[in-house]
C-alpha cells in the first residue's frame, strides 16, 4: 500500500537518515559526514515561507521524500523541488514514479500548476525525470562560483 503525507520539521531525523542513506551511496557518493552541515542544509530547504515536504510511504515505511516549496512565478504557481529521493534499496521498483504521480495529483490543491526542479545530466535522475514528462529548459543555465579559488 502506498500513500503520501505532508512532512514537517517533526520528521527531521527520519528525513535526515533517509537523505544520508541515498546521497552517501552511488551514484552520488556525497560526503554528508559533517552533521552540522547536513542539519543546516536540510533546515535551509525546510524552513522557508511556503515549504512543501512530502513523504512517500510503502507499507507504512518512509521510502521517499520530496523537499520543496511553493513559489509564485509569472508563469504560474510552482512546486519547486529542491530534493527528491527514494531509499536506495527500493530504487528501480517503480516507487519514484508512483511517488511523483501522487505529488502531481496533490499539488493542485496547493494552487500549483507546475513543477520545477534541477538535476545533473550525468546521474540516473536525469533520465528518470525525462521519462516522466519533464523537459529541459534550453535557455536556463545554472552558474556556480567557488570563492575559495581565485
Amino acid at each position: 500500500m502506498f500513500e503520501i503525507k505532508e512532512l514537517s520539521l517533526e520528521n527531521f531525523d527520519e528525513i535526515k537518515r533517509l537523505f544520508k542513506d541515498v546521497f552517501m551511496s552511488p551514484p552520488w557518493n556525497d560526503d554528508w559526514s559533517n552533521e552540522t552541515q547536513l542539519n543546516e542544509y536540510l533546515r535551509d530547504l525546510m524552513e522557508v515561507r511556503t515549504p512543501l515536504v512530502y513523504g512517500f510511504y510503502a507499507d507504512d515505511v518512509l521510502t521517499g521524500v520530496s523537499i520543496g516549496n511553493i513559489r509564485h512565478w509569472w508563469g504560474g504557481t510552482e512546486y519547486h523541488v529542491e530534493e527528491f529521493f527514494v531509499r536506495t534499496s527500493e530504487q528501480n521498483k517503480g516507487y519514484g514514479t508512483e511517488f511523483f504521480t501522487m505529488i502531481e495529483k496533490s499539488i493542485p490543491a496547493k494552487g500549483a500548476t507546475q513543477i520545477f526542479l534541477q538535476t545533473e545530466s550525468n546521474v540516473p535522475a536525469y533520465d528518470f525525470y525525462r521519462k516522466r514528462g519533464f523537459v529541459e529548459l534550453k535557455n536556463h543555465f545554472s552558474f556556480f562560483k567557488d570563492l575559495r579559488k581565485n
